[in-house]
């Protein structure tokens, strides 16, 4: 091989280094002369109409005055935390306590319906709007929540969630990045609150690519210690408010009267 084909090669690749090659999805879809292409025009900024941004409760203060006055309707929102922080306890009550705004979908790829249910008459939550789906394919995923329509969707965790487009393992780069597109496209077109749950790393980093907290409009983090009582909620982006807020949680012994 020559030495410049060389060392275009390594440009391609990023040799010598770490965590550098990672699959891509590739379109195969190519450009034929003649097809339809839809057209986009530029609007003048004066132009534009700003619209209300509609919130809802979730039913905790401070869960509200962290998101700035409540869920943003049709937001894509990510919550992070480290494994059996409570992350998973924390939206299940969340669920009970939105109850009244139509149905939720709490949809998960780590527990089975008999585990949900178990935490939940623990949790003695109550809605009656609250279905649940043991899912981690993204085609099933999308199919159950045309169908349903929910006002909220739960997606516990984005990192066990995969297409069947894609080859690589689920939590890998290009699995992560194409299931966040996807819920994305379905929360804006239809005006769909989604969560999702997502694991963090040893570092207290966030599982799986980078470009995970670009893509969605806000980024919570659940922290403290597994064996004390207290946990804080904390944002870290907000696109709809300040991330200067902090939210204080107690872990207690919920007694079913």
């Amino acid at each position: 091989m020559g030495q410049s084909h060389q060392n275009g090669l390594e440009d391609v690749l990023g040799c010598n280094e770490w965590n550098t090659c990672y699959e891509e999805k590739i379109n195969t879809k190519s450009s034929v002369k003649g097809s339809s292409v839809r057209i986009t025009k530029p609007t003048l900024l004066n132009d534009v109409k700003q619209q209300d941004i509609i919130r809802t409760s979730t039913g905790f203060t401070e869960i509200d005055r962290v998101l700035g006055g409540g869920v943003v309707k049709g937001s894509l929102i990510l919550l992070g935390g480290e494994p059996g922080i409570g992350k998973s306890t924390l939206i299940l009550q969340l669920c009970d306590k939105i109850k009244g705004e139509g149905k939720v979908l709490y949809i998960s790829g780590e527990e089975s319906v008999e585990q949900i249910k178990l935490r939940a008459d623990r949790l003695n939550i109550k809605n009656p709007e609250i279905m649940f789906l043991g899912e981690t394919n993204i085609e099933q995923i999308e199919s159950n929540v045309i169908s349903i329509k929910p006002k909220l969707v739960i997606i516990d965790s984005i990192q066990t969630m995969y297409s069947d487009e894609i080859s690589a393992s689920p939590g890998s780069v290009s699995q992560v990045r194409e299931i966040t597109s996807r819920i994305m496209k379905i929360c804006k077109q239809e005006a769909i609150t989604t969560i999702l749950i997502g694991h963090v790393t040893k570092d207290g980093q966030l599982a799986g690519p980078r470009v995970l907290e670009h893509m969605v409009d806000t980024v919570l983090y659940l922290e403290g210690e597994r064996y004390f009582s207290y946990r804080i909620l904390r944002g870290v982006k907000n696109r709809f408010g300040s991330t200067n807020e902090i939210g204080m949680f107690e872990m207690q012994d919920v007694r079913n009267d």
